[in-house]
């Protein structure tokens, strides 16, 4: 397979539905039925696609075999209408290799990688990780986020990476919005807004495109602001920008997986829900917060 993805546009970083089920882990299993109903309302809100399996898709509390059927279901709802990049994170690179695998196995046309989850890797491991990932042979998007892994793919070891070929784009999460011109000036690389909070600043600097969490609540409002980007229109991306950055920096939030469910049961078009451990509920400050937040967003957008 070339290595190649169209990354152009807006591809949501799935949550993942739970129903109470007593003989479940932590008493939640997850719901295929609703995640397939919400990844078939992003697609028909005009997502460039979705990717399963990341942090805010819960990954790393779901079982081997949850794991695996969250990609089938999200190629099935796709139904070829968009990309799926599986999120193939692991401990070591034996983990996540065959976590890559099982995702082309199943239709997955990329995945989304971490570097070593578990492990303060320096940069030879880290470049060893994704050497060894590549073998499964789909497009990778290096995934820079070096507030949960503590390993920061600065923009000299995006460089190194690039050179596999396999290493097609970079999922940008530092929030530092220089580094798209410094990476851009080192390799030829795609670099992806990764933080719903920097969009448009990572736009205006050449990210292109956009993968992230709060197109789930806000699917057709996210696609109308990457358009706007895409094309040009600043002035009319930044008033639209202005009206939903708030709720946006809960994405960059320890409790962005509760927040950003809460605003999709708020919205109402898709379905939330609760979070299983190590993810508790949110606090009542919290939640009263980002509920204000998600209600401003959708009034100033209603006033439109």
């Amino acid at each position: 397979m070339t290595s190649t993805m169209d990354l152009g546009g807006v591809v949501v970083a799935t949550t993942l539905a739970f129903r109470e089920d007593d003989a479940a882990p932590a008493g939640l299993a997850v719901d295929y039925d609703r995640f397939a109903e919400h990844v078939d309302f992003l697609m028909r809100n005009g997502c460039r696609g979705v990717g399963p399996n990341g942090s805010l898709g819960e990954y790393s509390s779901l079982t081997d075999e949850e794991r695996r059927r969250v990609i089938q279901v999200a190629v099935d709802a796709v139904d070829g209408r968009g990309i799926v990049v599986a999120g193939a994170h692991g401990v070591g690179s034996h983990q996540a290799r065959t976590w890559a695998e099982h995702a082309r196995e199943d239709g997955a046309d990329g995945v989304l990688l971490l570097p070593p989850t578990l492990y303060r890797a320096n940069e030879a491991e880290v470049i060893a990780h994704y050497e060894e990932v590549a073998k499964a042979g789909l497009p990778i998007m290096a995934y820079n986020n070096p507030f949960d892994t503590k390993v920061d793919l600065v923009p000299s070891l995006v460089a190194k990476l690039a050179e596999i070929p396999e290493v097609v784009a970079i999922k940008e999460f530092s929030g530092d919005v220089r580094r798209v011109y410094e990476i851009k000036e080192q390799c030829d690389i795609d670099v992806i807004a990764g933080a719903d909070d920097v969009l448009f600043e990572l736009m205006v600097n050449g990210a292109v495109g956009w993968f992230a969490g709060y197109p789930n609540a806000f699917p057709k409002e996210a696609v109308e602001l990457y358009d706007l980007c895409a094309a040009g229109e600043w002035h009319e991306a930044k008033a639209l920008y202005e009206q939903l950055v708030a709720v946006f920096r809960w994405d960059s939030r320890t409790e962005f997986v509760q927040a950003i469910k809460l605003s999709m049961d708020i919205c109402g078009d898709s379905y939330g829900g609760p979070t299983r451990p190590p993810r508790g509920p949110l606090s009542a400050e919290q939640r009263a917060q980002v509920t204000a937040d998600t209600e401003r967003a959708l009034a100033a957008l209603a006033a439109r």
